[in-house]
């Protein structure tokens, strides 16, 4: 039945949003030219109805003594008052064609308040889709409080819908690269073999709108064309998502049906053979915009620097929002992404010969057979409640399924590589499967007065249970290995033609993961300029694995964790409107993953520890710029080391400890800014250094300038990646430092149409994004161009 619903307000998204766009695209979204300066907000608002034309109702006692920061430029109406009330919280409401109403809600001490249609994925404030800045104005992703940057007691990096435009991100893999703190290392090429890193560990907790998601979910490949901006919390953050794992968690959110009907399509064409297209609609589905609809579809068919891959992918996405009365909002959306690869690379070149000699091979070099493939199909639905209760309390309720299935056969090269270009071989090896996840989670939020002052507080639960019942193709084949038409007889004129293998299921394996958690965080205002963030969550963990060949003995491997406490604390102190000093505190427990194991084949214990940070950060422009310095320090038994095959070490007593800075956001007008310096060091108890597959120092920066006065309709950007030395230990191969700059550069062709070039790696550096004794190389100079238009 909830099916058959959803697929009947998809349908309608499908019919009206065309429609409907097109009929408010010249009442409504048609670009005007405004002249703002900073000044009082109910002026700017008098200022903007004397220029636009437009009505905008609004009581003049609640905007007393507020200002607005001002707005110059072409641009919509809406967009126009969303720049005007920048930073206040102000709710924008558009009854009809000729008239807006804007009210601003009370507020609880510094808190923000919560939007009456939006609790917890879409805090006010914190949509970036048409912003125009690199940063949020307020972020749910650390406690699932609202909280602005600079009233988080932890580092936060938000990638805003504009810097992944800007930068032409468009998947999970190419945001992270351009994100400060975090560092992705590419194994292969499409082919599930990309890692992140934060802190010193691998990458383990996701969330899409603050559910917590798998990895087996496969969210590298997620398309960014179907989200608003990805939230990175750096550090432990168990209290909302996972078991605490030390490293980061990425939270992908949404993008959400708009008030006003928009539409815009794009294409785009670069080296490579890459091409893409879509289209993405939104706005109200009923005349009293009650209703809303988004519709967001995009295709991309692309070539590399590698000889004969090709990648494929489509995504469709949509979304429907019910207001079911004043308090009252039922969303429900899917999201249909198809991936699939030909020739995916594995694993990358030798890149040492057997004399020791560095390899240097072409970067063009594939040594993925023609028969390999990488296959993915995933699904999700979704659908929640948000209620609002009263006295400021509110609550929501959200369910989502998703499925990944998928179909991988891969040839992983093995080998010693001769000078002549002799010595190596593939081992072959498939994987299919449609593993499923569903998720509930529930919570209530609201402020509570305790001696005198108001405080807030957040409470819920989440479930989730993971599944998967996949045929075994035999494993690694080493039989296969051993046959002649397995060995690559020159890598130098190698063309990926090799004997198919014959592929027969010979056993099942299934696994099933649950978590059920509880939590309650409060946020208590101690004095003015005091707060106190106190939490905890308590975690059942439960995960079962049972391996069947055909033939032989079936293995079982139970695993599970009762009443897992873990605390977190975080104190934020203002020492004036501008600077806040921070500090928090947070209990590591993580589960190792389902293949980790000793030489003995059983499972390490669980990683555990305690994460610190200290810091402070800045808010300036009204929240339109916000920086921070941050030092932590992390310290964690049981951490998974790998030896060989799927074998790992427990080190004990292993400490992580660095050093974070970032700028993010608008330094002046039309001039956006994002920089980012990390500096890691991982030892275990005997103080030598481990995790050095991640550099030391790593540097990110990103700019972007809109000319002004005749050169307006041109924006210029550019930044810089730099990282230090890395290597799988230091001694058997290692990558010096490298940099690389990226420009960027976007002409308005007219009101509604633009073009935006992108030139990555400028000077055309050669370097692994992995360094180990097989490397894959980084991408090539490249260029693409993309055509953008506005309805």
């Amino acid at each position: 039945m909830a099916r058959a619903i959803l697929a009947a307000s998809l349908f309608s998204t499908t019919l009206g949003l065309p429609l409907q766009a097109a009929e408010s695209a010249q009442t409504q979204a048609q670009a005007l030219d405004f002249n703002i300066p900073a000044q009082a907000l109910a002026d700017a608002l008098d200022q903007f109805s004397a220029q636009s034309g437009l009505q905008v109702i609004y009581d003049a006692n609640q905007l007393a003594g507020r200002s607005s920061p001002g707005v110059k430029g072409r641009m919509s109406p809406t967009q126009a008052l969303q720049a005007l009330t920048a930073g206040s919280s102000a709710r924008l409401s558009q009854p009809n064609a000729s008239s807006f109403v804007i009210d601003l809600p009370m507020e609880l001490g510094s808190a923000l308040q919560l939007d009456a249609m939006s609790i917890s994925g879409k805090a006010p404030g914190s949509t970036t889709e048409g912003t125009g800045l690199y940063t949020t104005y307020s972020s749910s992703s650390s406690t699932r409080l609202n909280l602005t940057p600079q009233e988080t007691p932890q580092s936060l990096t938000v990638m805003t819908r504009q810097r992944l435009d800007d930068q032409r991100l468009t998947n999970l893999s190419d945001a992270l690269e351009a994100t400060p703190g975090v560092i992705v290392v590419r194994d292969g090429l499409g082919a599930e073999t990309d890692s992140y890193y934060s802190r010193g560990f691998v990458i383990q907790n996701y969330e899409i709108d603050g559910v917590p998601t798998v990895t087996r979910m496969d969210n590298y490949t997620q398309s960014m064309a179907m989200y608003d901006r990805i939230e990175i919390v750096r550090g432990a953050s168990g209290l909302i998502s996972g078991m605490g794992n030390p490293s980061a968690t990425i939270n992908l959110i949404r993008k959400r049906p708009t008030a006003e009907g928009q539409a815009s399509v794009t294409g785009s064409a670069g080296t490579w053979d890459r091409y893409g297209t879509g289209f993405d609609v939104s706005g109200p589905l009923t005349e009293s915009g009650n209703v809303r609809g988004r519709l967001v579809a995009d295709y991309k068919t692309e070539g590399a620097w590698v000889d004969r891959y090709k990648l494929e992918s489509q995504l469709l996405y949509g979304i429907t929002e019910f207001d079911l009365s004043e308090d009252t909002l039922l969303t429900m959306g899917f999201s249909y992404q198809r991936t699939d690869v030909d020739s995916p690379l594995r694993t990358g070149l030798p890149t040492r010969f057997s004399t020791g000699e560095r390899s240097n091979l072409k970067r063009s070099i594939n040594m993925a057979p023609d028969w390999s493939y990488n296959d993915h199909e995933q699904t999700s639905y979704f659908a929640s409640v948000e209620q609002q209760l009263g006295n400021g309390w509110s609550g929501k309720i959200e369910y989502s399924h998703s499925e990944n299935k998928f179909d991988e056969v891969f040839g992983f090269l093995m080998g010693e590589l001769q000078p002549d270009g002799s010595g190596l071989s593939q081992l072959p090896v498939r994987f299919s499967g449609t593993p499923r996840q569903d998720n509930l989670d529930l919570y209530l939020t609201g402020p509570f007065s305790l001696f005198g002052r108001e405080h807030e507080l957040i409470g819920g639960v989440t479930l989730s249970k993971y599944n998967e019942n996949v045929p075994s193709w035999g494993g690694w084949r080493y039989d296969y290995n051993a046959t002649p038409g397995a060995s690559v007889e020159n890598i130098f004129d190698w063309d990926g033609k090799q004997p198919k293998p014959d592929w027969t299921i010979s056993g099942k394996s299934s696994m099933e993961e649950t978590q059920y958690a509880a939590y309650l965080t409060s946020r208590l205002h101690l004095t003015d300029d005091l707060n106190l963030i106190l939490g905890s969550r308590v975690i059942d963990w439960k995960r079962d694995t049972e391996d069947r060949p055909y033939g032989g003995e079936k293995t079982e491997v139970n695993r599970k964790e009762t009443g897992v406490f873990i605390p977190y604390a975080g104190v934020v102190y203002d020492l004036d409107e501008t600077w806040a000093l921070y500090a928090s505190y947070t209990k590591i427990f993580n589960p190792q993953a389902s293949w980790v194991t000793d030489e003995n084949n059983k499972p390490l214990d669980p990683m555990q520890g305690v994460g610190y940070e200290l810091g402070v950060k800045g808010s300036h422009f009204d929240g339109k710029l916000n920086s921070s310095l941050a030092l932590f320090k992390l310290e964690q038994d049981n951490l998974a080391i790998w030896v060989h095959d799927n074998v790992y070490d427990a080190k004990q007593d292993t400490t992580s400890k660095g050093l974070e800075m970032e700028l993010n956001g608008e330094l002046a007008e039309g001039w956006q800014a994002s920089a980012g310096y990390t500096y890691t060091l991982t030892t275990d108890n005997q103080d030598e250094r481990i995790a050095t597959v991640y550099p030391r120092h790593s540097l990110k920066t990103f700019t972007s300038y809109r000319l002004p006065g005749m050169l307006d309709k041109v924006t210029v950007g550019g930044g810089v990646n730099w990282q230090s030395k890395v290597g799988t230990d230091l001694h058997s191969f290692d990558q010096g430092s490298y940099a690389l700059v990226n420009l960027m550069a976007r002409y308005n062709i007219s009101e509604n149409l633009s073009a935006t070039v992108n030139l990555n790696n400028v000077f055309d550096r050669e370097y692994y994004s992995m360094a180990s004794s097989y490397g894959n190389y980084g991408a090539p100079r490249n260029l693409m161009t993309t055509f953008k238009y506005d309805f």
